[in-house]
């Protein structure tokens, strides 16, 4: 029996460390783009491939806390789907639920890492997604970004759900189901244990800004409305917020030196649901789930700063000024 499946895509990420670029902003600041010469030979600094995708993280991530985990995923033949499972394998995620399809690539993206911000050039190819006949036991479910095809999964994940009522969901949409099937991702909603999205996607899903809203707090509230039973919702720098209809925590972020962002939004979930799987209330998940963030995006790469709960707890006792608060 497992503690923890990823539901998502894994993939390759090619890291590049750019040494040469500018980024321009509209007059607000917001807007930003990576700019640097056409046609030009740009210095790079640094570059590295490992393992990618937000199940293949967050795998890695509650392996690494102590919990079981498998991942069900769609790689290809190749020589990146060859990596994916030695990878996965490396860190101790088991690997039998993955699917490998004939004649297809695995996803892959190119990051590009300029002053600790990274945009990634990502490959998004349609995937022949297989729910497990015989699903193995699990207490949870984490299920993540898919890409073309992933409406085939999701209707076997709700007939899953509907007949192991035990069994909890932890939500985070993906970029694809966001902007291509975002119906699909709020009906989707009811069947939500834990929404874990940023404020950006939270806006999006709630169909309403934080401008509009003036506090995190009341668009967990539309999210719960549509469905989560819990939502928690990351603001990079500044922090993160969760609740319930009972109680709602937020956590500012800690003052660690931004190396590289990628996989920072992983590591938190990967945090927070180990500690819910653990017992622990939402003001202690945001606690795991900061923790956990921070010591990622000290480090270049998803994987590199991921804590155990002995480094949990160490991050934790150094900054012992920043606690949740209740709002």
């Amino acid at each position: 029996m497992y503690k923890i499946i990823t539901i998502g895509d894994a993939l390759i990420d090619t890291h590049v460390v750019i040494d040469n670029a500018s980024v321009k902003c509209d007059i607000n600041h917001q807007n930003c783009q990576l700019c640097f010469d056409y046609a030009a030979k740009v210095p790079i600094t640094d570059s590295f491939q490992n393992l990618g995708g937000n199940a293949a993280n967050v795998a890695v991530s509650t392996t690494k806390l102590g919990l079981e985990t498998a991942i069900i995923t769609a790689i290809g033949d190749d020589s990146n789907g060859e990596l994916v499972e030695q990878e996965l394998k490396k860190f101790g995620v088991n690997t039998e639920l993955i699917n490998v399809e004939k004649n297809a690539k695995t996803r892959y993206s190119v990051v590009l890492n300029f002053r600790g911000e990274r945009t990634i050039l990502s490959y998004h190819g349609k995937r022949t997604y297989i729910f497990p006949q015989k699903m193995p036991q699990t207490d949870w479910i984490y299920y993540t970004g898919l890409s073309e095809g992933f409406e085939i999964i999701q209707k076997s994940l709700i007939e899953f759900l509907g007949k192991y009522e035990s069994v909890r969901l932890a939500f985070n949409p993906g970029s694809y189901q966001l902007n291509n099937n975002l119906d699909d991702v709020k009906e989707f909603l009811t069947h939500t244990d834990i929404l874990i999205v940023n404020l950006q996607e939270a806006e999006k899903i709630a169909n309403t800004t934080l401008i509009k809203e003036k506090a995190v707090s009341a668009i967990i509230h539309k999210l719960l409305m549509l469905g989560a039973k819990e939502v928690v919702i990351t603001d990079a720098g500044n922090g993160a917020t969760a609740g319930n209809e009972e109680e709602i925590f937020e956590i500012k972020s800690y003052p660690v030196e931004v190396i590289a962002k990628t996989g920072a939004g992983d590591a938190f979930s990967g945090g927070y649901l180990s500690a819910r799987q653990y017992g622990h209330d939402i003001a202690t998940a945001l606690q795991w789930g900061i923790a956990n963030s921070c010591a990622v995006i000290g480090q270049q790469g998803a994987q590199q700063g991921l804590l155990d709960k002995k480094g949990i707890e160490k991050m934790i006792k150094k900054y012992p000024q920043i606690k949740p608060k209740q709002i």
